[in-house]
């Protein structure tokens, strides 16, 4: 089974990963843009880490601002 490497998940809405990929990234996090009608944010994942300090770092290296996002633990594939 291969790896799946975070930059290929990266833009990707959570609902759109596949069963290997969900099962690959169980347990990690994900940092979502938080909703509002002022800015209309898509479901799309910005960063992935082992914890959502990881999610912050990888969000302030991009210039984002951590605030603006939700931490979000990925699960296995099916429950």
């Amino acid at each position: 089974m291969s790896r799946v490497k975070d930059p290929e998940v990266i833009g990707r809405a959570p609902e759109r990963l596949t069963p290997e990929e969900l099962s690959m990234l169980a347990g990690r996090y994900i940092a979502l843009e938080i909703y509002t009608p002022a800015n209309l944010a898509l479901r799309r994942i910005e960063a992935i880490g082992d914890s959502p300090a990881g999610c912050v770092r990888q969000l302030r290296e991009r210039g984002l601002d951590p605030a603006g996002y939700e931490f979000t633990r990925l699960g296995p594939a099916f429950r």
